[in-house]
């Protein structure tokens, strides 16, 4: 019996995004300084296997231990590699000022966008988080993607309030919780208006069949920073609706990445540097408190990359 296709998502969005998303890793040098040049050769790198958007200095990039000048150079060093071909959406967050702060200064350098990372220690009502997504939203022109969680847990209201600012144009899912984030998109869409939704969970891949069922077509791949190919390759058999193709990349390369992955928390960026400088790209170590894989997790770490070039081969 032939297995059925799934009818091809609708991922065109109001920023622009057409394609997997792409979560870049900050490289640092030998003496722990942020390396532009081998930044933008990552990003460069990236760039033909077509992703829909590039989001610098996010959670791949170590938007925890980045200082707001370092956020800044990654920022405009990535705007610069992209040259306009995608949408560059900027990691900003963290306490209020320093979120206004990361925000200009991504308007400065040229980025299309904002990805509103979660407030720093503390959590309020939903009144005050709208308060906050506001605040932040209002200190440049740029639009604005919320991303839902930690300290900012978002309700059906609280986006639909959002909704009304023409400044907030995106939410990203990253706690997994599907009939939650079901009634957030009803939500937006009783408002009229066309919010971009993506999965935003570690190894999104695995989760993405379940979030396409309730109206969610995009999601972010921190795979595409280390191995693209794969991840090119997954998006277009999502895309085509080849659910025997899409599957077997899910059995044979993502579920063994995930249950390394699991192993040791940080370990969705950790791994992420890991593949990189195993595939000839030396763009360090992650800073504190994530930890490297050890000698033994980075050779099963090679062994997944090879078999997902296998596959893709």
């Amino acid at each position: 019996m032939s297995t059925p296709t799934t009818a091809a998502p609708t991922t065109r969005t109001p920023l622009g995004f057409d394609g997997v998303l792409f979560f870049p890793v900050t490289p640092f040098d030998a003496h722990d300084r942020v390396d532009r040049d081998l930044l933008a050769e990552h990003v460069a790198g990236r760039l033909p296997y077509s992703p829909g958007g590039v989001f610098p200095a996010c959670g791949t990039g170590e938007f925890h231990a980045l200082g707001a000048g370092e956020v800044a150079d990654v920022v405009r060093t990535t705007v610069e590699a992209v040259a306009g071909r995608v949408p560059v959406i900027a990691g900003a967050g963290g306490p209020l000022a320093h979120a206004r702060e990361l925000a200009r200064s991504a308007a400065d350098a040229g980025a299309d966008g904002l990805l509103l990372l979660p407030p720093y220690l503390v959590s309020g009502t939903t009144a005050g988080l709208v308060a906050w997504v506001e605040a932040v939203a209002a200190a440049s022109e740029l639009p604005v993607v919320v991303y839902h969680r930690a300290t900012a847990r978002y309700t059906p209201d609280a986006i639909t309030r959002l909704a009304a600012n023409p400044k907030v144009v995106g939410f990203k899912d990253g706690i997994g919780d599907i009939g939650l984030a079901q009634q957030i998109v009803l939500a937006a869409e009783a408002t009229g208006r066309e919010l971009a939704f993506f999965n935003g969970l570690l190894t999104a891949e695995l989760s993405q069949g379940a979030y396409r069922g309730i109206g969610i077509p995009l999601y972010s791949s921190a795979a595409f920073a280390m191995i693209p190919e794969v991840a090119a390759l997954h998006y277009r058999a999502y895309v085509e609706g080849d659910e025997p193709l899409r599957l077997r990349l899910l059995r044979e390369f993502y579920a063994p990445l995930v249950e390394l992955r699991d192993e040791t928390p940080g370990f969705g960026v950790s791994l992420v540097k890991a593949g990189l400088r195993l595939r000839g790209l030396p763009v360090g170590s992650v800073r504190p408190p994530l930890v490297d894989p050890t000698p033994e997790q980075e050779a099963r770490l090679g062994a997944i990359l090879e078999r997902g070039l296998e596959l893709v081969a």
